[in-house]
């Protein structure tokens, strides 16, 4: 969903330096408003997790060759990566043998785990656009040309969305009640649903002097949360996570660009995540020299917020550190402080317009006018 949100405003962004830029894309329903032709829909590549891969396995490897297919029947004059390393680089490294120049925007976080994907960027990515601070000097190490252009969330993000209608109206448009409201964000995959809400919805039935609202997505089957919240009283809303987080007292997050969103949103949270046993103990035993999951506290190198991780996700904990974020206001004045040095440190907005800049105008710029987008 991040991709597909960042992907839709990078667009927006060429096509005000270059109105004829016709872009295919694999991606989601933001991208295909923004005037891409959609030839695959994120909600049928996300699988998370070691094992989740191992089962789909056959599924992605289909997907690959489509999309290599597409790749050389549109010829496209930049192909544009947006994350997603294990499906994207391996696309990157067949443009590359084709002539196509290739445009990384947004960093696998090669920099956690997996440090031998430099070698494949190194050889088949001619420019990284990277939105975090530390990455641009992790880049430069490594000879890889690269340009830090701030964090496109903070473009979504702009101050007139405090202010918008759409927030003022949250409550009523919901029919919610006059409680105070309390924000679950589950993720948008069906594994991380499966696996967080429950253990959220568990603790929300301990506080019933609040309004517990999940947060859901318009793609994923409405069936999968009504599974779950049927013999409760907790209400959804689809794609108002905004609304939802600037009117929330605080926050139950899934680990992901959701966090960071709501960090920027000033809405105090507790990290959460939880996945297959076997993806775990895998994860554990690849993941080397960082000491959190969150990009809250990965950018902010420091504990800024609570993460609760795989074993530690239960209701007791997820409990204790609800408390301590809705009713302990040393510790939210704390985690407000941090927030607005977050801020500071992701530099001012405009990442997509900067990152058009580089692909249109810089060292990228196209003679047709197409992109694919993936």
């Amino acid at each position: 969903a991040s991709g597909d949100l960042h992907g839709s405003n990078l667009m927006k962004a060429i096509k005000q330096r270059d109105p004829e830029a016709n872009f295919r894309c694999w991606g989601g329903d933001l991208m295909e408003a923004a005037g891409g032709e959609l030839v695959k829909h994120y909600r049928d590549l996300a699988f998370m997790g070691f094992l989740e891969v191992a089962l789909h396995l056959r599924q992605i490897l289909n997907n690959i060759k489509i999309c290599e297919i597409d790749l050389l029947m549109y010829e496209p004059d930049v192909l544009i990566l947006i994350d997603y390393p294990g499906f994207n680089l391996r696309v990157a490294e067949f443009a590359h043998d084709y002539g196509i120049k290739v445009v990384y925007y947004i960093s696998p976080q090669v920099w956690a785990w997996k440090k031998n994907r430099i070698k494949k960027i190194q050889q088949f990515v001619d420019e990284m656009i990277v939105i975090l601070p530390f990455e641009k000097d992790f880049y430069e190490k490594h000879n890889v040309p690269v340009h830090f252009v701030g964090h496109p969330l903070l473009d979504a993000i702009d101050s007139d969305i405090r202010d918008s209608e759409e927030v003022r109206q949250f409550r009523s448009f919901n029919q919610l009640d006059d409680r105070e409201i309390v924000a679950i964000l589950p993720g948008s995959r069906k594994q991380e649903i499966v696996k967080m809400l429950p253990v959220m919805i568990e603790v929300a039935k301990q506080y019933p002097q609040f309004q517990f609202v999940v947060s859901g997505v318009k793609w994923q089957d409405q069936s999968l949360y009504d599974k779950y919240l049927k013999s409760t009283t907790i209400p959804l809303v689809i794609d108002q996570t905004y609304s939802l987080l600037l009117n929330a007292k605080s926050a139950l997050v899934t680990s992901g660009t959701a966090t960071l969103e709501t960090a920027l949103l000033g809405t105090p949270q507790v990290v959460c995540y939880r996945g297959s046993a076997v993806s775990y103990v895998i994860a554990k035993h690849l993941i080397k020299g960082i000491n959190y999951i969150s990009l809250v506290n990965l950018i902010m190198d420091k504990p800024v917020v609570t993460e609760l991780i795989q074993y530690e996700m239960n209701a007791k904990r997820l409990a204790e550190e609800f408390e301590k974020i809705t009713f302990d206001e040393a510790n939210i004045s704390r985690m407000k402080a941090d927030y607005d040095n977050l801020h500071h440190l992701l530099a001012d907005s405009h990442a997509s317009a900067n990152a058009a800049e580089v692909i249109v105008n810089g060292k990228l710029k196209t003679e047709n006018g197409k992109f694919l987008m993936s």
